[in-house]
């Protein structure tokens, strides 16, 4: 049996402790791209089950402060400056309540995907939404010169939604990490110096 990338993946998070094999794929934009400092305030969206905290809270350190929030529960033993929350951004009273007193962040960062229904044309949309609320999130919550970093499947909406990010931020790129499954469609829009 060929021995995928997913496996490889999947195991090498459960041998070093994280929660999912999506660490990998912010890892590699943290190494390439230096996303996240030591005492940064950071927002990631859609965190469960929270390697991308994991990764956020080690790099922040007890100077800096993450705040994750997701539909589901989020179980985990974090740090203290580690903050998870159970609730829809798509519901802006809820935003403004849970974030209110921790605004600005300097990094939001945003895994969120639509349960795919295997019509690429719906999954794309769906996912088109869901990027289009977090970089609704990221404009009101960043500082000026921050950064954003989410996911996005490939489709229709992709260069509407780029050229958006772009006039909001002096830096964007597109990625695509190694850990990536193979035929996924997803790819990592990186925004950096958040215009004022």
């Amino acid at each position: 049996m060929a021995f995928t990338v997913q496996d490889y993946y999947f195991r090498k998070a459960k041998k070093e402790h994280y929660l999912a094999r999506a660490i990998y794929k912010l890892e590699e934009i943290q190494k390439r791209f230096k996303v996240l400092k030591a005492g940064d305030r950071v927002l990631d969206l859609g965190a469960a089950p929270g390697s991308w905290i994991q990764l956020a809270g080690g790099i922040v350190g007890g100077a800096g402060l993450v705040v994750g929030i997701d539909l589901k529960p989020i179980q985990h033993d974090f740090p203290k400056y580690v903050i998870t929350l159970e609730g829809d951004i798509f519901d802006p009273d809820f935003v403004q309540t849970a974030l209110g007193d921790h605004v600005p962040f300097n990094v939001v960062l945003s895994d969120m995907a639509p349960s795919t229904s295997g019509n690429k044309v719906a999954d794309s949309a769906r996912s088109a939404l869901l990027f289009e609320r977090a970089f609704e999130v990221a404009l009101w919550a960043l500082a000026p010169g921050g950064a954003f970093v989410a996911k996005l499947f490939h489709g229709s909406d992709f260069h509407r939604l780029l050229a958006e990010v772009k006039k909001k931020f002096a830096q964007t790129r597109v990625v695509r990490p190694e850990a990536t499954r193979k035929q996924s469609k997803e790819i990592y829009i990186l925004a950096m110096k958040k215009k004022t």
